[in-house]
């Protein structure tokens, strides 16, 4: 088994060109032609992640989020990003990234999302011109019975394990009909609109924002790890699948950089 080997099982979902121009997935450190033996997965590659896959044995790691997003112009202990990629290569550590290729595939990280809320009836809320069966911007469906939605809002904070959400002025209609984009979703909240959506849930929603909608639809913010949290299930889901032996875990270390204070 080689490093290319998992790269392109998980590209057959979510091939590399589907990702945007500003992106950098894919191999971010190793050879694709070296030997794989088990991976790591996690959202973010951390230090601490580095430090977890090297303690397992692991001589790869799977994340959602690149490492290095920008050129390094050089490789010093300055920053988390330029240890972590001396450690890992000092100790022939692989990283691959699966980022808005993975975001952006029918069988990405919207659609984990909407499953777990329990939606149905799935389409992309933004597909491309491509392929627009295949591949698009976030997800929309439909629950089966409406509810309320102060009961919605319950239902996003248990699913994605959120102490609290940010959300806009409720509208005083029932929720059946929701868009949802995994991480930074606002760019498409106008869809949702145009889609006559109840609720729309992404994250990283900036303040005034939330005055757009003017009532026609419920803004939701779960956060941007909390809303692409179910990417490492997927992954991992979609490594074994290919290759029911090889050994794919999810990663202990938490990645997750906001923390919350709940006042009781």
């Amino acid at each position: 088994m080689t490093v290319k080997d998992i790269l392109n099982c998980i590209t057959e979902v979510a091939p590399l060109q589907w990702q945007e121009s500003y992106d950098n997935a894919g191999l971010q450190v190793g050879d694709l032609n070296a030997e794989a033996r088990k991976a790591l997965v996690c959202l973010d590659i951390t230090e601490e992640v580095v430090d977890e896959a090297i303690a397992k044995g692991c001589d790869l790691i799977v994340s959602h989020h690149p490492l290095i997003f920008h050129g390094l112009k050089h490789l010093t202990p300055e920053t988390y990003i330029e240890r972590a990629v001396m450690k890992a290569v000092k100790h022939d550590v692989a990283m691959i990234s699966m980022h808005t290729n993975l975001d952006n595939s029918y069988l990405g990280v919207s659609r984990v999302l909407a499953e777990r809320l329990g939606l149905k009836n799935l389409h992309l809320l933004q597909p491309s011109e491509a392929e627009p069966e295949l591949c698009g911007a976030g997800m929309i469906g439909e629950f089966e019975n409406p509810m309320g939605e102060t009961a919605f809002l319950g239902l996003v904070a248990e699913a994605i394990g959120s102490p609290c959400l940010r959300h806009s002025a409720l509208t005083g209609r029932s929720i059946k009909k929701v868009a949802l984009c995994g991480g930074s979703g606002s760019p498409f909240m106008q869809d949702a609109l145009r889609q006559k959506a109840d609720a729309y849930l992404t994250a990283d929603i900036k303040y005034h924002d939330f005055f757009i909608p003017e009532g026609n639809v419920l803004l939701v913010d779960g956060g941007h790890f909390e809303t692409e949290q179910f990417t490492k299930e997927l992954i991992v889901e979609l490594i074994r699948k290919k290759f029911p032996t090889f050994a794919a875990e999810i990663a202990e270390t938490r990645t997750n950089a906001v923390y919350y204070f709940v006042n009781k």
